[in-house]
């Protein structure tokens, strides 16, 4: 059985008491607001590590998702979501009626909405720089890119 790194976003951030309540149950690591936790898990399988994390804290914390903090070798980050069970009821009847699973008709909706975003991402990026080259020439474009990726936060100094 091998560890698995998996990460709890909560719905809001704990105060120092849940954080110091919730850390005597078992290890975790908070971020600076208390909104994100690292725990390492003892399972199987990643799938097995979330949902043995899911029942041994549902209902201490407010959990809003669980995730595997690294990809798994196909690059895929699982997720581990407690839908209320009218929203499940309605997700089933919808993935029965397309002749599918329920987690195969999710991962399909999530990759559908993940390459529509990606899609309208790139149609706005492309939009907003053909707004700008309409009020200037592309080499001032892209001097004036490269000035803002180097003074940008987090970016390497020149």
């Amino acid at each position: 059985m091998r560890h698995h790194a998996l990460e709890i976003t909560l719905t809001r951030p704990l105060t120092p008491a849940e954080l110091h309540q919730a850390t005597r149950t078992m290890p975790l690591a908070a971020n600076h607001d208390a909104t994100h936790l690292l725990t390492l898990v003892h399972a199987k399988t990643p799938d097995k590590a979330l949902n043995r994390l899911r029942h041994q804290i549902d209902g201490r914390l407010p959990i809003d998702v669980i995730t595997t903090h690294y990809p798994d070798p196909d690059g895929k980050i699982l997720l581990n979501i407690a839908l209320p069970p009218a929203t499940h009821a309605a997700l089933q009847a919808t993935a029965d009626e397309a002749g599918q699973p329920l987690p195969v008709f999710l991962q399909l909706a999530v990759h559908r909405a993940l390459a529509r975003h990606s899609r309208e991402e790139a149609n706005r990026l492309d939009q907003a720089v053909q707004h700008l080259l309409a009020h200037t020439t592309a080499p001032h474009l892209l001097a004036a890119i490269g000035r803002a990726l180097t003074h940008a936060p987090g970016a390497a100094p020149c």
